[in-house]
């Protein structure tokens, strides 16, 4: 299966990126300049691609961010502490943010003769983020065959769709992923933060496969606190 992968430099791209290139043929990353914060993220995008001998591209499409307010991710709102599963993580939505990357790469594949998409939604992604559900992506690969039809046939491939971040890291070791050549903290900051919603689920995903987390933290304590009372593998 001839795949693209959408990656954004964090632990869950890359992973799918390094799962790709061992279960099918990797054909390039694909990534999204959309004004985040976060935007260093793209660099180690393009590390991967260097690691796995593909071509990256990055698609810019910040001057369409820049509309997508009331974000922490693209306006000028405060990147929330605590565990996905708090109310306070929905500053971190942007709205229909897949929707459009994905309806970008489907044209991509389409005109590269790709037989597939990959994206990494997982389902840690479903309490807060509606276009990372299962519903949303059955719906999606049903637009694109209509949009499609008759010119591509192209599948969209979402293998830890409802599947926990501490899987992927399972499955990432299975495949030689670099986790330490991965960002997911949102703040952007020199070093992880340790405490926004993407850190302490990044911890806590390592913690719960018993793999070794690379990670330099600024808060590397945070997530014990922020994770009590929470099922971190439980897909909702």
């Amino acid at each position: 299966m001839k795949t693209i992968v959408i990656c954004s430099g964090g632990l869950d791209s890359v992973s799918l990126a390094y799962k790709v290139a061992a279960e099918h043929e990797l054909l390039s990353l694909l990534s999204f300049d959309y004004g985040q914060r976060h935007r260093k993220e793209l660099n180690y995008a393009a590390t991967c691609a260097e690691r796995l001998g593909v071509p990256h591209q990055i698609i810019d499409i910040s001057a369409t961010g820049r509309h997508l307010t009331g974000s922490a991710l693209t306006d000028d709102v405060a990147v929330p502490d605590g565990h996905y599963a708090e109310e306070t993580m929905k500053a971190t939505v942007v709205p229909n943010r897949n929707a459009i990357m994905l309806a970008i790469a489907f044209g991509v594949a389409a005109a590269v003769k790709a037989d597939a998409v990959a994206a990494a939604v997982h389902g840690g992604d479903h309490f807060i983020y509606p276009d990372c559900r299962p519903g949303f992506i059955d719906a999606f690969q049903t637009m694109q065959n209509h949009a499609l039809e008759g010119y591509a046939n192209v599948t969209l491939y979402t293998p830890y769709v409802t599947i926990s971040k501490a899987d992927i890291v399972t499955d990432g070791t299975k495949n030689g992923t670099p986790f330490v050549e991965t960002w997911s903290c949102y703040k952007g900051g020199e070093r992880h933060c340790g405490r926004c919603g993407t850190c302490v689920e990044r911890r806590e995903a390592f913690h719960l496969a018993g793999v070794s987390d690379p990670t330099d933290y600024e808060d590397k304590d945070f997530w014990i606190a922020a994770t009590s009372g929470f099922v971190a593998e439980e897909v909702r």
